[in-house]
């Protein structure tokens, strides 16, 4: 049988179906087509920042309506610890006490927004909104509010001190005299969107 159809074409191949042909074709571009597809999605997926990365770098908001006197209140903005500071009377009146043992008081040679240029670096004289990193090399200063604390002394007036180096700063984040830490912690940009309300890491473009 296979003999005759090998003859009756003349000795030429098979006949092909070329029906057949054009359905194989596609099917097989088909398969081609959803297999690049499917290595394009992790390929582009790698080029998408993920939701984390947007958040490092975007304004995080902060609600301080609960925040006590004395207390802090620590939040992650582009991936650093920011603190918010509700101080006291008392710790707002220790910044003239120590105003002969800073190396900046007035803020000259360190960064924060024109705003929180003043002897409280902030916009409100009770709350501090400060990035808690030692400008010395980065690591992270203790809260420590308690005057006259045996460990830093009868004269310390309540601040920033960093175990790493030594590195003092008074309540406000200024850098003592004579210690490693070159100049005041740095103020990041923020607003007030409500009285108990704040936006960090945006200041609507306030000067």
């Amino acid at each position: 049988m296979a003999a005759d159809n090998v003859a009756s074409n003349g000795g030429s191949a098979p006949a092909v179906d070329q029906k057949r042909r054009r359905l194989l074709t596609t099917g097989v571009g088909v398969v081609g087509a959803a297999g690049a597809v499917a290595l394009g999605i992790p390929f582009i997926s790698s080029m998408s920042p993920s939701a984390r990365a947007k958040a490092a770098g975007a304004p995080v908001e902060v609600d301080i309506s609960k925040l006590e006197p004395g207390q802090r209140v620590i939040v992650e903005w582009r991936g650093k610890p920011v603190w918010v500071v509700r101080r006291t009377d008392e710790l707002l009146a220790s910044l003239e006490t120590v105003k002969g043992e800073l190396r900046d008081i007035e803020s000259d040679d360190s960064e924060q927004p024109e705003y929180a240029k003043n002897v409280h670096r902030s916009i409100k004289p009770e709350v501090l909104i400060m990035v808690g990193i030692c400008t010395h090399l980065g690591c992270s200063p203790t809260y420590r509010p308690d005057v006259a604390a045996a460990d830093l002394g009868a004269d310390w007036q309540g601040g920033f001190f960093c175990p790493c180096h030594g590195s003092k700063f008074d309540i406000s984040g200024r850098v003592y005299k004579g210690v490693p830490a070159p100049t005041n912690l740095t103020v990041p940009p923020h607003q007030y969107l409500t009285e108990t309300r704040i936006r960090v890491g945006s200041d609507g473009g306030q000067a």
